[in-house]
């Protein structure tokens, strides 16, 4: 990445305060099932029985609204079509809000993670790789950034927290970090991380401070174990009366993408799904104008692939399930937020491509978010454009604290409860620097057509633009072209352009929630 492109690490010192209570509760419209008929065909397991969890229809009390808990559950890789195989996301969908538009700001394990920390973009973070001189946990340790991230304001505000599953790449349980001891991170309470641990066996665990082995066996499945350790906390909590915030990082559905043991027959015969841009490459694409068709080989492996995807989901599934179980018998649903959601999408054979991710497609960085609570909306789809940098200020009005300043993002509690102002940004911003060419970078790319030139985008509800290091650019019109399969650059004006350049740039360069709030509503 070019000098000119980093940033320095600059704050705006502003005293704005947020409104500490949700807006009115919600009504009880019923939402829609997922997509297509794949979920009919293919009946996930471990649906709970538990009856649903629903926002009451009153206007939530202040002891249910001023400090809700927060269960945060962030997935590995998980992309769109996963949600057809698990039920009680679906469910989650239909008793809460779902963001149709909700973005990552980078395509990439580390760089997205750092973004949801700090909330912020990574040319303000600086970690635009999973490790090395310019990303990973080595170097966000190195420049101070975990004295303030979503931990440390919710602690701050009284919270008691928990992580568990996976951190930032390069982040390993024995590592030491000057202190003498298994290194853990300011803003967390409880601490159950792990490093290298994708296939979900024979991992280490730093315990709060004492690293910890689990062996082969099926009771050592890191998400059930994961689940197991949720469920202790949360009945700790609720027992406290303390509000509570635990973020739940599974390594599912990452490569090598391993189901637990009684998910490993499910789904016989399942195959990737074969949309319009299946082994199709997009028209004057500006980078994929070579790329022969997928061979057998792989069209195999994707549809292998795929089917262990849909099984490795089924245990992050039951963990959602067990989870709200746990809220709704500890008598704490209705002052709990739950969150779903991923670090980044994947691609499966779309535009001629082997499995992989850090493109620019909705593929790769259009993701679910689906949010239930006090004062959420029920069965709710909203389009406003919304991004991973805005957890963290959402997190800190939950939690009736002041917006943190050095956050890029703005909070989205307002379009929680019903309200969409028209005000809101008009686009995000999507940064890749990174071509995952190490072989020790668990997303190394050694399908070399894989991976994309350097690139910044912006992506709003009906397009996406997007321009390459080396100076070509695409446009593709997602309402008349939802598949991206035809880029119409050339059919611009030239002030049409110049603005988007223009708003790229404001964007690629702001720093701070009124800069970079103003450079995403710049385009109308």
């Amino acid at each position: 990445m070019e000098s000119s492109r980093r940033m320095s690490f600059r704050t705006l010192r502003h005293t704005a305060a947020v409104i500490a209570s949700l807006l009115v509760a919600a009504g009880c419209s019923t939402g829609s099932g997922p997509r297509g008929s794949a979920a009919e065909a293919h009946p996930a397991p471990g649906t709970s029985s538990t009856p649903p969890v629903t926002a009451s229809a009153s206007v939530p009390t202040e002891s249910s609204v001023v400090k809700p808990n927060i269960v945060f559950v962030l997935t590995d890789d998980f992309s769109m079509n996963l949600v057809q195989y698990m039920p009680n996301v679906r469910r989650l969908q239909q008793e809460g809000t779902t963001f149709t538009n909700y973005t990552v700001t980078d395509s990439l394990c580390c760089p997205s993670r750092a973004s949801i920390l700090k909330g912020q973009f990574p040319h303000n973070t600086g970690i635009i790789k999973n490790h090395g001189s310019d990303g990973g946990f080595l170097l966000f340790n190195s420049r101070g950034q975990e004295k303030t991230t979503i931990g440390t304001d919710l602690q701050a505000a009284g919270y008691r927290t928990a992580f568990l599953g996976k951190y930032l790449n390069e982040y390993q349980p024995r590592l030491t970090m000057g202190t003498g001891k298994p290194y853990v991170p300011p803003g967390w309470d409880q601490w159950w991380v792990s490093g290298d641990a994708y296939k979900n066996f024979d991992y280490l665990i730093n315990d709060n401070g004492r690293v910890v082995r689990y062996g082969k066996q099926p009771k050592d499945y890191l998400t059930d174990v994961m689940t197991a350790k949720a469920t202790g906390f949360i009945k700790a909590g609720a027992a406290s009366g303390k509000p509570f915030m635990i973020e739940l990082s599974t390594y599912a559905p990452h490569l090598p993408f391993t189901p637990a043991p009684r998910d490993a027959t499910l789904f016989p015969g399942l195959t990737a799904p074969r949309t319009p841009a299946w082994d199709r490459v997009p028209e004057n694409s500006a980078w994929l104008a070579a790329k022969p068709r997928l061979t057998p080989a792989q069209i195999a492996a994707i549809d292998r692939y795929h089917r262990l995807r849909a099984q490795s989901v089924q245990s992050v599934d039951r963990m959602v399930g067990t989870v709200r179980d746990t809220l709704v018998k500890a008598g704490i649903a209705d002052q709990t937020m739950v969150v779903f959601t991923s670090d980044n999408g994947y691609h499966m054979g779309e535009y001629s491509l082997p499995a992989g991710k850090q493109t620019a497609f909705d593929t790769d960085v259009n993701v679910p978010l689906i949010v239930a609570g006090p004062g959420v909306q029920a069965g709710r789809e909203v389009p406003h454009i919304v991004e991973n940098i805005d957890f963290r200020p959402t997190f800190s009005e939950w939690a009736g604290a002041p917006a943190p300043t050095e956050s890029d993002g703005r909070s989205f509690v307002p379009l929680l409860s019903g309200a969409l102002p028209a005000d809101w940004r008009t686009a995000a911003l999507v940064e890749h620097h990174d071509p995952a060419s190490d072989p020790k970078d668990p997303d190394y790319e050694k399908d070399s057509i894989n991976v994309p030139p350097s690139y910044d985008a912006l992506r709003s509800e009906t397009f996406t633009y997007i321009e390459y290091v080396d100076g070509k650019a695409e446009y593709f019109d997602r309402v008349a072209d939802p598949y991206m399969l035809k880029n119409v650059v050339g059919t611009l004006t030239p002030e049409r352009l110049a603005e988007l350049r223009g708003a790229l740039r404001g964007l690629a360069t702001c720093v701070g929630p009124d800069a970079c709030w103003t450079a995403g509503r710049a385009l109308r």
